[in-house]
C-alpha cells in the first residue's frame, strides 16, 4: 500500500492529547511496518525526534501551512503523479477534497463538543461541529480510541458500527513505570517545590476537565490534613498548546483560601512526569467527559492510585482498579480523597492492580489495529 499521513499535529514541540497520539502512532508504525511504502506530510521540517527517513518511510513538506486541509493537502493530492492509496488523517479533520481512488481515514477521539458546547469558546466550537461532521460523513473509515467513543459516533452520526475501528492509546513504558529510587523522587519534587503529601492532576486547563470541583473538594481536605498540597499539571496562556476558559479555575484557590496549597505547575516535560506521578498519593481526574485519558494509564502504569470519573470512556479504561466518583458531586470527590490519602493498604492495592491494567494499553498495540484497519479498507 502507498499511505500519506498527515503529519501536522504530531510536528510540535508539546504534546499532550491528539498531538501525542498522532507522533506515538507514527513512531509505532515506521518501526513496525517495513512492508508499505509511507509519505508523511507536513507543513514545515520534521522535529528532530521523528523517525528517519529510508526506504519506505520519506517526508514532504506543503504549502500553505493556513489552509492545510481546504488547500494544501487536496493540491497535494490531484497534483501528486503516484496517488497514495489512502490519506490518514490522526486528528478529527480530513482533507475537504481528493481523488476518488483515494481513501481518507479520520480520527475521532471524542465528541464533547456536541454534549457541553458552553464549555467551547464560540469559534471553537463552529469548527468542531462542522469540520467533524463533514470528516466522519466523507470519511472511508473512522479511528477512535475507545468502545465509549465509537457507540457516541455510530448514536450521533448514525454510522454503521463496521466503518469504525476502536484502537486503544498506550503509554511510553520508559518514562512511565513504578519508580522505588527515593532519590529521584525528593529531587524533583524540590524542582518544582513540592512537599512529600500530594495529589496530582495531569492534563489541558479547561472547564470539561471539572477542575473547580476538584479544588473545592481538595479544599475540605486539605484544611484538616496538614501538608496536603494538590499539583496541576497543564498548560495554560502563554504556553503553545494553551487551554481555554480557564479564569475560574485559576482563581478558584485563592477564592477558598488555599492557593499555598495548589501548585500550577503548567506545562511539564514527559521525563519528569514519571517521577511525579511515582511520588504522588494519587491521580485525580474527574472529567466530565474524556475519549480515553492518556494520564490516567499514565498514572497507573507508575503504580499510583487513581480517582476518575464514573462517566463516559474512563470506567472502560480503569476497570475495577481505581475509586470511580460521579464528577458533578464534590462529596463523593472529596470522599475518595479522604479515603485514599487515608487507607495505606487500599493505596498498595490500586497501585498493584493498576500497573497489571496500564499493561493493556501499548502504541504499538494501537498501531497493529489501525494498520489492520488500513488493509480492510485498501482491500475493499
Amino acid at each position: 500500500m502507498k499511505i500519506w499521513i498527515d503529519g501536522y499535529e504530531a510536528n510540535v514541540l508539546q504534546r499532550l492529547g491528539s498531538s501525542q497520539v498522532a507522533f506515538e502512532l507514527l513512531r509505532s508504525l515506521e518501526k513496525l511496518d517495513k512492508e508499505n511504502d509511507y509519505t508523511v506530510v507536513l507543513p514545515t521540517p520534521p522535529l528532530n525526534d521523528f523517525p528517519k527517513e529510508r526506504a519506505g518511510w520519506k517526508y514532504k513538506i506543503l504549502r500553505p501551512k493556513r489552509l492545510w486541509t481546504k488547500i494544501a493537502l487536496p493540491l497535494a493530492l490531484y497534483t501528486a503523479k503516484i496517488k497514495p492509496d489512502l490519506i490518514f488523517s490522526p486528528t478529527h479533520y480530513i482533507p475537504r477534497f481528493a481523488p476518488r481512488k483515494v481513501k481518507r481515514v479520520v480520527t475521532i477521539f471524542d465528541l464533547s463538543f456536541l454534549h457541553f458546547p458552553e464549555l467551547f469558546t464560540k469559534k471553537d466550537l463552529w469548527q468542531l461541529k462542522n469540520w467533524t461532521k463533514f470528516s466522519v460523513e466523507n470519511a472511508d473509515h473512522v479511528i477512535t480510541i475507545s468502545k465509549f467513543s465509537k457507540s457516541d459516533i455510530v448514536k450521533q452520526y448514525k454510522l454503521t458500527e463496521e466503518k469504525i475501528t476502536v484502537a486503544y492509546p498506550g503509554f511510553n513504558m520508559d518514562v512511565f513505570h513504578p519508580v522505588n529510587d527515593q532519590a529521584k523522587i525528593r529531587k524533583i519534587l524540590k524542582k518544582f517545590k513540592i512537599g512529600d503529601n500530594y495529589l496530582i492532576y495531569i492534563g489541558t486547563i479547561q472547564p470539561r476537565k471539572n477542575l473547580v470541583r476538584l479544588i473545592e473538594a481538595f479544599a475540605r481536605v486539605a484544611k484538616e490534613i496538614s501538608g496536603l498540597e494538590l499539583v496541576i499539571v497543564g498548560k495554560t496562556k502563554g504556553e503553545g498548546r494553551e487551554g481555554w476558559m480557564y479564569e475560574d479555575i485559576l482563581q478558584t484557590p485563592k477564592s477558598l483560601g488555599i492557593e499555598e496549597k495548589v501548585k500550577f505547575l503548567g506545562f511539564v516535560q514527559t521525563e519528569d512526569l514519571g517521577l511525579l506521578l511515582s511520588g504522588a498519593l494519587a491521580f485525580v481526574q474527574p472529567s466530565l467527559w474524556e475519549g480515553f485519558g492518556i494520564p490516567v494509564v499514565e498514572a497507573m502504569a507508575t503504580g499510583t492510585p487513581v480517582i476518575v470519573s464514573n462517566v463516559s470512556s474512563l470506567p472502560e479504561v480503569v476497570g475495577k482498579f481505581g475509586l470511580l466518583v460521579d464528577p458533578y458531586s464534590v462529596d463523593q470527590i472529596e470522599q475518595a480523597i479522604r479515603t485514599i490519602v487515608s487507607d495505606k493498604k487500599l493505596q498498595q492495592k490500586y497501585s498493584k492492580e493498576g500497573t497489571l491494567q496500564a499493561e493493556k494499553f501499548f502504541w504499538d498495540k494501537m498501531a497493529r489495529e489501525v494498520l489492520k484497519a488500513f488493509e480492510k479498507i485498501v482491500s475493499n
